[in-house]
């Protein structure tokens, strides 16, 4: 009877131990999730000619899923899983945007292994603060990304006034993980006099993921992007700008050199903690060398609500117009032309919604 009475306890401890084993994981591993809804309609022409993305319907644009897991005050990791349409698949298909290992030492430093947070693109849709409406100037023009795979580091300096981000990557982007013969390299530094200013600067050079052994077309060039933004935000309102200007980023494995720069500038109100109207235009000029006429023009305007904590939805008026050639795009089928009959132009009114978890 005792040795029962013993294994009883043995098992009673062992359910205890697992009990508190599963606490301590539940307690250390947070899940979220982030969706960006639209419900419009796009009318695009490309050279006077109506495109196959026109018409009203519902798009996805964007689904994260994410865990992070703390091992301590130390160590962490995070993944993070997005989905997209593939039109070779005819079909959804899941991938990973964000899969890492963190050691944070301090504020000051911290250092990431796998793919992370580039320093550019993700601090530049905090302070623009409608990612959901669209991406921002150098994402949406297809000039960066927001993530990579590598290894980053970065923190915070001086109480906050100053920060920093740099990180060697692959330069594929997260879609494509695969390594070439050089890895690219892109940083920040920011700085924040006072509560809500920040000033930026960021750079980025590297082949792309493009120098590859044995490549058809081996690299010609180094792709380059200076990157500069200031911007204010308070309880009340917004208003920023950026500018961004690229050597070759295009052109990496053409003899050709090729220039290409874009400015951007946002503005928001709240009318209350519910309401607020918003407005951005951006102009770039995506070919200054190769194709020096060829010029993108996009602005929107919109009201935003906010009908509880995590949801915001908008009513928003987009407009871009590609002028003599094509520019790679965001909105409508990816790819605006303009040519002799006419420029490339998309108008897309409706709905767009953001929900976080």
């Amino acid at each position: 009877m005792s040795r029962h009475i013993v294994a009883a306890a043995a098992a009673l401890a062992c359910g205890i131990g697992a009990a508190q084993a599963d606490t301590a994981i539940t307690e250390n591993t947070s899940i979220g999730g982030k969706g960006f809804f639209d419900l419009t309609n796009i009318d695009q022409k490309n050279n006077d000619v109506q495109q196959a993305a026109n018409g009203f319907g519902v798009d996805v644009k964007r689904f994260y899923l994410s865990a992070t897991h703390s091992f301590g005050d130390i160590w962490s990791a995070n993944i993070t899983t997005d989905f997209q349409y593939s039109s070779a698949l005819s079909a959804t298909e899941l991938y990973i945007k964000k899969a890492y290992v963190q050691a944070k030492l301090s504020d000051a430093f911290w250092v990431r292994a796998g793919s992370a947070d580039l320093p550019w693109v993700p601090m530049d849709e905090d302070l623009y603060g409608y990612r959901y409406v669209e991406n921002v100037l150098v994402d949406r023009l297809k000039f960066g990304t927001s993530a990579d795979w590598g290894v980053h580091a970065g923190g915070k300096l001086a109480d906050g006034k100053f920060n920093y981000a740099v990180s060697l990557i692959n330069g594929n982007g997260y879609k494509n993980p695969s390594r070439s013969k050089s890895m690219d390299v892109e940083a920040r530094v920011g700085f924040v006099p006072v509560k809500g200013l920040t000033a930026a600067l960021g750079v980025y050079s590297g082949k792309l993921g493009k120098d590859v052994e044995g490549a058809a077309a081996p690299p010609q060039h180094t792709a380059q992007r200076v990157t500069a933004m200031l911007g204010y935000a308070n309880d009340a309102f917004r208003v920023g700008g950026e500018y961004f200007t690229a050597d070759n980023w295009n052109n990496v494995t053409s003899a050709t050199k090729d220039k290409a720069d874009g400015f951007s500038v946002w503005g928001a109100y709240n009318f209350t903690k519910q309401l607020a109207a918003f407005a951005r235009f951006d102009s770039a000029k995506p070919s200054k060398d190769v194709a020096p006429d060829l010029k993108d023009t996009y602005f929107n305007a919109g009201l935003a609500y906010k009908p509880r904590k995590n949801v915001d939805i908008a009513f928003v008026v987009k407009n871009e117009k590609a002028e003599n050639g094509s520019v790679k795009t965001s909105l409508g089928t990816g790819t605006l032309t303009g040519g002799t009959a006419g420029d490339g132009k998309i108008t897309e009114v409706g709905l767009w919604a953001q929900v976080a978890f």
